[in-house]
């Protein structure tokens, strides 16, 4: 008897062990999209299928989970006029665990009113990278550079970002370990005509910015 019942446990502990592996094996990757409304998908079209995460997340496929966490208007200073830091997508970001993070912030922070606190953004990516990766799913992290402005407005301008924005984001790569950055400014600035309202790209700008970020994430 007691021969026999060893033997169930141990039939019944393997089985186990095969689901826990099978349901390891079988559970896709999740990658967080962080940032503001370009994130979101604002301006676009059908966004919840023409947004670069919707569209990353199709490229990828079926064994990874992409979510959206943009909000417009979203500022990566802590100081600014509408902080990522205190908004519920920040803490449903961090509940998630991913395993893959895509940060893109940075184009509300040119605004003057909260460029005036432009010597903490450097510092303020890197406190947003390190709380990412102090996660207990310990997630890759990467940095995009901001999307270029192709008309300013909304108090969002081309010369604020690109020529401090966007080398406060590069410093902060430089000196988080572990993190890449991927250009999407690069890839949008020959397409002004993408970007309708001048801020947002549409959905073919989306597709180069969901096309480019798979580009370092396979």
């Amino acid at each position: 008897m007691a021969k026999r019942n060893l033997m169930g446990r141990s039939v019944f502990t393997f089985a186990l062990s095969v689901c826990l592996a099978i349901n390891l094996v079988a559970a896709p990757i999740r990658v967080a999209c962080v940032g503001d409304s370009i994130t979101y998908g604002a301006a676009i079209q059908d966004r919840e299928n023409n947004s670069y995460p919707a569209m990353l997340g199709r490229l990828l496929g079926a064994g990874y989970n992409v979510k959206t966490f943009g909000v417009n208007g979203a500022t990566l200073l802590k100081k600014g006029d509408k902080p990522y830091w205190k908004e519920p997508a920040f803490a449903a970001a961090l509940k998630f665990q991913p395993q893959l993070v895509i940060i893109k912030l940075g184009s509300n922070d040119s605004k003057p009113q909260n460029w005036k606190y432009k010597n903490e953004f450097t510092k303020d990516l890197i406190d947003l990278v390190r709380t990412f990766k102090q996660l207990r799913s310990k997630p890759q992290v990467w940095i995009c550079k901001p999307a270029p402005v192709a008309m300013d407005r909304w108090g969002i301008t081309e010369v604020v970002v690109k020529r401090e924005v966007i080398p406060a984001v590069v410093a902060a790569a430089r000196r988080s370990k572990g993190v890449e950055l991927i250009d999407i400014y690069k890839v949008l600035a020959p397409h002004p005509e993408m970007f309708p309202d001048g801020v947002h790209p549409n959905a073919a700008g989306a597709k180069l910015m969901a096309a480019e970020v798979h580009r370092y994430l396979k």
